[in-house]
């Protein structure tokens, strides 16, 4: 079971990346997945949410209204849009899947740079 992020890099603020988590060993349509992000020196956050078909979502509140969680289950991925990005956006940026209450996967990181 892999778990492949990938889109992140550096950007300016205001900025917007695409990041996208590509599975391959499980079908991601029986999982709900998630973005976390981990900052410098920070505890990990998780940011965005969507169920396994696509029509629940969440966000935390520090990217409500600014990112955007989607899937493609033909696809076997879960996008992440990040528009109007800060620099407070810096961070490590993980996807990972669950079918119950706790995350069973995890991707290996990919790392967004904002600038200001």
């Amino acid at each position: 079971v892999q778990l492949q992020a990938s889109g992140g890099g550096l950007v300016q603020a205001g900025g917007s990346l695409r990041l996208s988590c590509a599975a391959s060993g499980l079908t991601l349509s029986s999982y709900g997945m998630g973005w976390f992000r981990r900052a410098p020196g920070k505890e990990r956050e998780l940011v965005a949410t969507i169920g396994w078909s696509g029509i629940s979502t969440s966000y935390s509140d520090s990217v409500k209204g600014r990112f955007t969680i989607s899937r493609d289950n033909a696809k076997n991925t879960v996008y992440l849009q990040m528009n109007s990005l800060k620099p407070e956006d810096t961070a490590v940026y993980y996807c990972s899947a669950r079918k119950g209450i706790e995350y069973d996967y995890w991707g290996q990181g990919t790392l967004v740079t904002v600038s200001s």
